[in-house]
């Protein structure tokens, strides 16, 4: 499918300008459109400005609330609940981080369960958060039902990602984020989007099957079988019933229910090393076990080994120079003024 390269601040001032149009307030509008260009920057289109589409077309459903009114609620010494009032996610989940970053740097750990939300984007873009305050920060969300659980033939949870950041000195931080299933179910509407086939362990047909059309897929397959499936249930214990929140097939679709507020739940937890150790001297082993990993010896046809994250690090580098790929039909939208629906 044609693309063309994009400055990512021209792209963000693109999805602002969009999100403004449907009746987004200026400062949710551009949070949205710094997570959305982030994982674009990153590499990680299926959450990137693509997105962008579906959030106009649910706010001007009613599925958000355009005036949110956040709450945080104290519980203990390190923990609290933060309350979204069913505002956009990627503004609720960056102020629950930095509630959880405050809390951290007072009791050392701070967590921070968040109920009333909706969809977030890449969890990369909150842990980083933490790491940036050179604090460890881990984060999860459960979604609507979309896996098979291992041994079924039905979809029961959401690919309930979790991700970790990890502070280093001289290297840029270990960013981990990752679905529970196989794939994202973004990564299949991107191939969707591209005309592209997917690979057959990535989900299944209404029988079951894998299939690699992204068209016919009905449910997506858990990561590692039983692994990634016990994952999602914790996910979903953690970000929903821990927060009062549901689980798994009761939680509003993402696609289809566009009027209905979604009420999801996220879990952050910010660990200061600290409490631990000396801060500096943990930085620095940070530092050495990167070192180390880039020197194991790789495999045939492999470069170099690198850390999670750093992939899409190097990705960031290139285009943060050359521009970010969008689809034509992605910048078409972006760069539309009709109103939306």
């Amino acid at each position: 499918m044609a693309e063309q390269r994009v400055a990512h601040e021209r792209l963000k001032a693109l999805v602002i300008h969009r999100l403004q149009g449907v009746g987004v307030q200026e400062k949710h509008a551009e949070v949205v459109a710094d997570v959305l260009v982030h994982a674009d920057l990153r590499g990680v289109s299926s959450h990137g400005v693509l997105r962008t589409e579906h959030y106009c077309k649910r706010f001007r459903s009613g599925g958000f609330n355009p005036d949110p009114r956040f709450s945080l609620e104290k519980t203990g010494p390190s923990s609290a609940i933060f309350d979204g009032d069913d505002g956009i996610g990627h503004v609720v989940a960056k102020e629950a981080m930095e509630a959880a970053i405050g809390i951290a740097e007072q009791s050392g750990i701070g967590m921070v369960g968040v109920k009333n939300s909706s969809h977030c984007g890449a969890l990369s873009y909150f842990v980083q958060q933490a790491a940036e305050q050179q604090m460890i920060g881990i984060a999860m969300t459960h979604t609507d039902q979309a896996v098979v659980p291992f041994g079924g033939a039905r979809s029961f949870f959401g690919t309930n990602p979790l991700a970790f950041g990890v502070p280093a000195f001289r290297h840029p931080p270990i960013i981990l984020d990752m679905a529970t299933s196989q794939a994202a179910l973004g990564k299949v509407l991107h191939a969707r989007e591209q005309g592209e086939r997917i690979p057959s362990d990535w989900g299944v047909d209404r029988q079951g099957r894998p299939v690699t059309d992204p068209h016919r897929v009905s449910a997506l397959l858990p990561f590692a079988g039983p692994k990634g499936y016990g994952l999602a249930m914790m996910v979903d214990v953690l970000s929903g019933i821990l927060t009062g929140s549901t689980f798994g097939p009761h939680i509003t679709a993402m696609y289809g229910d566009y009027e209905e507020k979604r009420k999801l739940g996220h879990f952050f937890c910010v660990i200061d090393p600290a409490i631990f150790t000396e801060k500096g001297a943990f930085r620095q082993q940070v530092d050495h076990m990167i070192d180390e990993i880039h020197q194991t010896l790789p495999a045939e046809g492999v470069e170099q080994v690198l850390v999670p994250g750093e992939p899409e690090q190097l990705k960031q580098r290139v285009r943060l120079k050359e521009g970010i790929p969008v689809p034509n039909s992605v910048f078409q939208f972006l760069n539309h003024s009709d109103p939306i629906l």
